[in-house]
Formats: C-alpha cells, structure tokens, sequence
C-alpha cells in the first residue's frame, strides 16, 4: 500500500463503504464487506488479486477435505467394535489430516517461499557455486509480491491448523472463509486473526451504532497522527543516513536509530488503530497488536507487547507443537535428569526457540539483515533464560528491590536500548552495512553534524523536534494511562461535549496542517506493508 492509496482509503473508501453498509440489508452487508475487500486489493494491486482468490479457494477446499475425513471418522467409529477398531480409525484419520496439512503448508508457504525468497535463495547459492568452483548457476526469478502475502499466508496456515486439531468446525460458507482472508482491514498488515475470533463477526453485518461510529472515528484519527505527523515526518534524515551511513559520525547514526524505532512503532500502531478503529465502527472487534511495548523490562516481555498477533502465531503453531514433539520431548527428560528442573528444559526450548527465531526474521524479509535480526533476539532471550537465576541472585545480593521503581526503570531503559540495536539491524541495508552502523555509534561519537547545518539539510529542524516531542509526550502520557489499566478513549468519551469537540479538532488540525499537507511532510508507505 502507498501513501496514496492510505490517503485515499481513509479519505474516501472507508466513508463511503460506512454509507454503502449502512443503506443495505443486514443479511447482505457481509457481502458488502467481502466486495469492498477485494475492491481495495485490486485497486492497490491490480491483477496480483489473482493470488489472494487463488489462495481462498485452496484454503476452501482444503478445509472441506478436513471435514470430509473428520465426517468419515465419525460414520466409522459409531459403526465400529471394541476399542481396538476405534483406535485404528483415530490413528488412520490423524494420518490423513497429516497428509492434508502437509500439502497445505507445501501449497501455501511454498508459493510465499518462491515469490519472496526464492530470488534470495538463488542468489547466494550462485555466489557460493562461484566461490567454491562448483560450475553451476541456478536461473534467479524476481517475482511481484501480492500485497499483505505474509499476512493472509499465516492467517490461512492457523484455519487449517485450528480445522486439524478439532478446535473450530470447516466452514460450509465459502464467502465467509473469502472475507475472513481479505477482511479491507487486517490483510494489508494485520493483526492476523484467528477464525473462531472474527469470521462470524465479519459476516454478521451488525448495524451501525452511533457510539461504534464515534469510538472508532476516534481511533482512526489517532491513527492517522501517528503515521502522518511523527512517522512521515522522519522519512528523509531516516533515509539518508541508513543509505549513506558511511558517511554521517556516531551520533547521526544513534539518532537516525532512535528515530527509525519510532518511525516504525507510530507508522505501524498507527495503521493498527485505523484497522482496527474501522473494525469498530462495523462491530467487529479485532484484538489489539499492541501493549505499550516500550515499558517493556526484558525483551521477552517486549514480544509479548509488540507484534502480538504474529507471536501468538509462532507460539502456538510453531514453538508448541516442536517442544510437545516426541524428539523434544525426549530431550527435555533426559536433560532435566542432567542439568536439573531449570536448564534441562531449556535445551528443548532453545531449539525450538531458534526455529521460531529463523522464520520471524525471514518472515520479515528475504535478506541477512533480517536473518540477523531475528538471530539477535534469538540470542537475547535465550541469554535472559539461561542467566535468570544467577541474575535474581546478583540483584538480591546487592540488594536491590526487583519491584522498585529504580530497577524497574533500568530494566526498561536497558530493553529500549537493545529494541532500537534490533531495529537498526532490521533497517539497514545489509548486514554489513548494520555492523558497520553499530561501530560507528560507539567509536567516531561527535556532534559537529548538529551545528554545521547538516542535521537541518536532511529534513529535520527544530521545529519538527518540538512539534514531534509534544506530540510524543501526549501519548506517551496516554500509554501510562492505559499501562495503568486504563482507555483514553474511553476517558474522552466521557468527558463534555466541549472538551471532546476540541480534542476532534486539535486531531484534525494536526492531520492537516502538520501531516499530510503540513509543513515537514515526506512520504512514506506503511513499512509493514511491505512484508
């Protein structure tokens, strides 16, 4: 998605869907949405659609195919004897599920591996042939990558995962199954949801509510702050220096890092809050992909707030079901005999943890820099577990209160820096050239850039740091209230008229003037969008 087609999806899809839902009949208005789905893919990306309605009808009839066995299964066992015969059936049906999956997951995830890594792939093979004489050379394809691929990609795989594990029922309604997966919304950059959660919701075509419609109006405005006023408003000096980086000192580099992390916290909550604003405004409810990750202590605890939707993912369908295998299993007996009830367990847990960890960073995008990423955070929690107990006694010896504010604030002060380490690997052009970065940071530390003129010549002055540290400190006063249990919407909606007119306002005026049409303003398009 570009930024134009954000502006004009805000501008004039959503109302113009919110009239068109509202005229029709409820039993036609899911219809409605799933059209409208499909109108803004196409109008995004054209014929790539054929992916996204390839990818429903072999979803659909995978799903039906599950139902059929599952049906079998049941026709079998109430005609069968003894526990023996039913026991065979169970073990012969779970076979075929597997078989069923299988193909799926070589379907679905094999055609994500070919349109985005295979160019990767082909490459470094070739390089690799060239370095050991091998004389061979693979032919490299760079295909279009539909919009939103990653995300309906994962959003299918946990249908037929939840339909294999008995946990929801195959749906008949093949429209229902169409808008699930490319719900206007969510597809472009989730959060990806699970079935049982909002199929039927989608589908039901609930009226308009006047509340519904104010809250989520809310929403999106505060959505559309955070990407056109603080997350465009860095794109130049972000650009620049992560392109050029040789030649900019140590402290261009940190602040360019600083400001990408907050670029991509504001550019990415900030779509969730229009998906999920626009969500509302139909009642639908879709879970939140966000938890003020930044009062994060640890970077475990930090997955558990940022991207909650693809680590729900991870966890359940890959990090589960590697260490409740039998081989992992195995391993964690035998280990816990060895090493005892805290690192044996980890032996299984590491592995399973560096499988999640290759494929989050390759879900990311098809580049070391992004292998490296995930390997980063891999390493990190994986150093937080293993030194745990040796940490709470170091802390306790020194005396240290583990729930004072003090500690409290050096944990998340620590968490911030080593999010923004992550984030500078992930935005670099290359993992040699993120290496490069983070040396520069820590050996050729000056501030001349600031007062030479080149800090403004990158699109940044200080006026754009004033307005963006208002603007950050509202809502970070905003996050400590909702750390602290509670919604600011919720706050403004209860407050008079007056004061929520002039909250509207000041919304709308900073879209206008300080945005998209404002002083300062460089295009960006949705960063997550790309994956």
């Amino acid at each position: 998605m570009t930024s134009h087609n954000f502006v004009v999806f805000v501008g004039a899809f959503l109302p113009a869907l919110v009239l068109i839902y509202g005229l029709c009949p409820q039993k036609h208005r899911g219809k409605i949405m799933l059209l409208a789905g499909y109108g803004l893919y196409f109008m995004i990306d054209g014929k790539l659609i054929v992916y996204a309605v390839l990818s429903t009808l072999s979803v659909y009839g995978i799903s039906q195919a599950m139902a059929y066995v599952l049906w079998q299964r049941d026709t079998e066992l109430m005609e069968a004897d003894g526990k023996a015969e039913k026991k065979a059936i169970r073990a012969k049906t779970k076979k075929k599920l597997r078989l069923i999956m299988a193909f799926a997951i070589l379907l679905h995830i094999g055609l994500l591996f070919v349109l985005k890594y295979s160019a990767f792939f082909g490459e470094n093979l070739n390089r690799l042939f060239r370095v050991t004489g091998v004389g061979v050379s693979l032919p490299v394809k760079y295909f279009a990558l539909p919009l939103g691929i990653s995300f309906y990609t994962l959003q299918a795989v946990a249908y037929l995962f939840d339909i294999q594990r008995e946990k929801v029922k195959a749906d008949r309604n093949i429209g229902r199954v169409a808008l699930f997966l490319s719900f206007f919304g969510s597809f472009i950059e989730g959060p990806i949801s699970r079935y049982e959660d909002t199929a039927e919701d989608l589908w039901a075509g609930h009226p308009l509510e006047f509340e519904s419609l104010r809250r989520g109006g809310v929403r999106v405005l505060i959505g559309i702050v955070k990407r056109y006023v603080i997350a465009n408003r860095f794109n130049m000096f972000i650009s620049t220096v992560f392109t050029s980086y040789a030649a900019f000192d140590g402290v261009m580099i940190a602040l360019a890092m600083l400001l990408f992390t907050i670029q991509l916290y504001m550019d990415f909550s900030g779509m969730m809050d229009v998906v999920i604003g626009a969500a509302s405004i139909f009642g639908v409810k879709l879970k939140e992909n966000f938890r003020q990750p930044f009062f994060s202590k640890s970077i475990t605890e930090f997955w558990t707030r940022w991207h909650i939707s693809l680590g729900a993912f991870f966890r359940d369908y890959v990090f589960y079901p590697l260490t409740m295998s039998k081989p992992l299993k195995n391993l964690t007996t035998k280990a816990r005999r060895l090493l005892g009830s805290h690192y044996g367990p980890l032996m299984s847990a590491t592995l399973a943890l560096f499988v999640v960890w290759v494929l989050n960073g390759l879900w990311h995008g098809a580049g070391f820099q992004y292998l490296a990423f995930g390997m980063f955070h891999f390493v990190l929690i994986t150093l937080g577990s293993l030194f745990a107990p040796l940490s709470r006694k170091a802390v306790d010896h020194l005396g240290i209160v583990r729930e004072g504010r003090l500690y409290s604030v050096f944990c998340v002060v620590r968490t911030f820096f080593l999010v923004n380490i992550g984030e500078l690997i992930f935005r670099a052009i290359g993992f040699r050239a993120a290496l490069s970065m983070i040396k520069r940071m820590f050996t050729q530390f000056s501030t001349t850039r600031f007062a030479d003129g080149t800090f403004t010549a990158l699109g940044i002055d200080y006026y754009d740091l004033l307005l963006s540290a208002v603007v950050l400190f509202v809502f970070f006063i905003a996050s400590v209230y909702k750390e602290r249990g509670g919604d600011p919407i919720d706050w403004l909606m209860q407050r008079r008229t007056s004061v929520r007119f002039a909250a509207y306002y000041v919304l709308i005026i900073l879209i206008v003037v300080f945005g998209a049409y404002g002083y300062g303003y460089v295009a960006v398009d949705p960063i997550y969008a790309n994956f």
